[in-house]
């Protein structure tokens, strides 16, 4: 399984990013996709997931109304469009999913968001 993250950058505030997710080696339309971030000197933490049924996407509740997570099955794509950014999204992004309760990771994709 390979999860291979890419779209980060260096934004001023109030700008935008879309990250993007791409999955290899796995069934993804079965599987819940995640978006975490870990800033510097802090844990890692859960910003969105989305499943592939009607269940309404989770947001952590400080970007909620700023960031959309969504899929494309047919490229095995998550992504992650943020909007409205701010210097407190400074972070690496991870992309994850769960594999037999054990979670699995991208590299993870720089956000940098200053003037």
């Amino acid at each position: 399984v390979q999860l291979v993250e890419s779209g980060g950058g260096l934004v001023q505030p109030g700008g935008s990013l879309r990250l993007s997710c791409a999955a290899s080696g796995l069934a993804f339309r079965s599987y819940y996709m995640s978006w975490y971030r870990q800033a510097p000197g802090k844990e890692r933490e859960l910003v969105a997931g989305i499943s592939d049924g009607g269940a309404p996407p989770y947001y952590t509740d400080s970007v909620k109304g700023r960031f959309t997570i969504s899929r494309d099955n047919a490229k095995k794509t998550v992504y992650l469009q943020m909007n409205i950014l701010q210097p407190d999204d400074t972070a690496v992004y991870y992309c994850s999913t769960s594999l037999n309760g054990v979670l699995t990771w991208g590299r993870g994709t720089q956000v940098t968001v200053s003037s």
